[in-house]
């Protein structure tokens, strides 16, 4: 795919997200990026000018990457709309119970294997 737009990005990012939800990854990084070269970085700090840094957003599956750059005007609404988009999709991630190994074998001995909740009136 390449380079795409904020909105695009969520969109194939959603699209990502569903070819991968039985199994498979999805890596999303974020970095600070002013998308020009070392060189024209150092000729704009010697020379004063200011450089507009912008959040380079990129993500892939292993076989697709796509990637977007977000200014500071418009990073809050994306944040807004990538945070809808996580909690749709990690439904995996949601919290279990989970037992203490220890303590469930020490339970298990004392009340005999069996557990029972007491009954209320």
């Amino acid at each position: 795919m390449g380079f795409l737009q904020p909105d695009p990005f969520l969109n194939e990012l959603t699209s990502m997200f569903e070819r991968n939800r039985e199994n498979g990854s999805v890596w999303v990084t974020f970095k600070r990026s002013s998308m020009k070269s070392k060189v024209q970085t150092n000729k704009m700090t010697t020379s004063g000018e200011a450089i507009e840094y912008r959040c380079l957003i990129r993500a892939t599956d292993g076989k697709q990457k796509i990637s977007t750059t977000v200014g500071a005007k418009d990073h809050q609404r994306f944040q807004a709309s990538y945070a809808t988009l996580l909690k749709a999709h990690m439904a995996a991630l949601k919290k279990r119970e989970r037992k203490d190994k220890k303590k469930a074998a020490e339970g298990d001995k004392k009340d005999g294997g069996s557990k029972k909740k007491p009954k209320r009136v």
